[in-house]
């Protein structure tokens, strides 16, 4: 039988959490519900209190009720809540988890499940799952439901959400793997500007015997990513599209963070590189560019998305930022640079072709890359030029099957 676990502040969602244990109860799983709540009264006694949860984070119920700081006990309840499901999780007892709550229940439990390896089931019945939910997700597989209602109660429609968040989380708990062949996995990033390229990257690695799992370098996309790279789950990276980083140097919507491109060489998998899409920061509809962008050579990609082009000391600084982070590698890297243009439309009579930028970028990358850590290959076509593609795959075969020339 499988196990959920349900977590949340019994406090104020007592009555929710009663009905939510006896449909998954009805739906053929066994529970563990989880007391979160620290300031009132439960209606439903819990199968790990509170007072354990902050034993768990290393405090108690009754210092944090003395204190009187919500956001402080929220806090702490949220480190107290993520030991408890990994304890769950070590002694077999955690199959999947469900939660309900609004922006402060969905906070915490969240908190909690993106620490938990992706495959396993975690969904949330939340008043905020309409709006802006990467906070929430992150790179993680979470579920959100949108509750419809304010969680107050049992009503004709919560009752409905409710019994389908049940079901949902019960069959998802008890659902068998799918029989796979096991082949190495690879993590890839791409963009419809690097697609050709990546496409025929993957084909391949497939065809050397390795899994391609493809990510959309969009913020989210290269954390994931890495996210899987910290799971464990990857054999290497052929990290093509390294775009996220021009976000989170110009203030752009898809930035994966300032660690992005630092996890992989952390852990000494084999990285195989290059500047794909690295001529252009993102932006969302044409009319939300910072004003101070407003004179930049700007192309509407789409009525959603403004493509800004990098401008030559932005490509230098990108340059050194990317070559110093692979420098600081425990494991074998490569980075294959395009000389005729880092995207397609970067390439000669493309909107976005400026030599004088490539010339920064690629400089700056030379002079920054320790040659004793970082293999620099120049190449003198474009970035989806099938040659390109095919020496960045072959490379990344040798590295992994111990073939490096280095």
């Amino acid at each position: 039988m499988a196990t959920v676990a349900l977590l949340g502040t019994l406090d104020t969602k007592g009555v929710e959490y009663q009905f939510l244990r006896d449909r998954l109860r009805h739906a053929g799983a066994d529970t563990v519900l989880v007391d979160c709540g620290v300031f009132g009264p439960n209606a439903v006694e819990p199968d790990i209190s509170a007072d354990d949860v902050a034993g768990a984070a290393g405090t108690s119920l009754d210092e944090l009720r003395t204190a009187g700081d919500r956001g402080r006990a929220m806090a702490t309840m949220s480190e107290g809540a993520t030991a408890v499901l990994a304890g769950l999780q070590a002694d077999g007892r955690l199959d999947g988890v469900l939660a309900v709550g609004g922006s402060g229940g969905t906070s915490l439990a969240a908190h909690a499940m993106r620490t938990l390896p992706i495959g396993v089931p975690k969904l949330i019945v939340s008043t905020v799952a309409s709006g802006d939910t990467r906070p929430y997700v992150g790179a993680r597989d979470i579920t959100l439901m949108y509750s419809v209602v304010d969680i107050a109660g049992i009503n004709r429609l919560s009752a409905r959400i409710l019994t389908n968040a049940a079901a949902a989380v019960a069959g998802m708990a008890g659902a068998e793997p799918p029989d796979v062949v096991t082949r190495p996995l690879v993590g890839a990033t791409m963009f419809g500007v690097t697609t050709p390229c990546v496409t025929a990257a993957r084909e391949h690695l497939e065809g050397a015997g390795y899994e391609v799992l493809v990510f959309h370098a969009t913020g989210t996309g290269g954390q994931s990513m890495e996210a899987l790279v910290s799971d464990g789950f990857l054999t290497g990276v052929l990290d093509v599209t390294t775009t996220e980083l021009a976000d989170e140097l110009a203030g752009g919507v898809m930035s994966a963070g300032p660690d992005r491109l630092e996890v992989a060489g952390r852990l000494g998998l084999p990285q195989v590189v290059s500047l794909g899409a690295l001529d252009m920061v993102n932006f969302g509809p044409i009319d939300t560019v910072p004003k101070r962008y407003t004179d930049r050579l700007l192309y509407q990609h789409n009525e959603n998305v403004t493509l800004m082009r990098t401008k030559p000391e932005e490509c230098a600084e990108l340059g050194r930022r990317l070559a110093t982070k692979l420098s600081a590698s425990a494991g074998p890297v490569a980075l294959f640079v395009p000389l005729r243009g880092v995207s397609s439309i970067a390439v000669e009579g493309q909107l976005f072709h400026d030599p004088e930028a490539d010339d920064a970028l690629f400089a700056a990358v030379r002079e920054s890359a320790d040659p004793a850590v970082v293999d620099l290959v120049e190449i003198d076509t474009h970035i989806n030029d099938p040659a390109f593609a095919a020496a960045m795959a072959e490379r990344f075969v040798k590295m992994t099957r111990g073939e490096e020339p280095r």
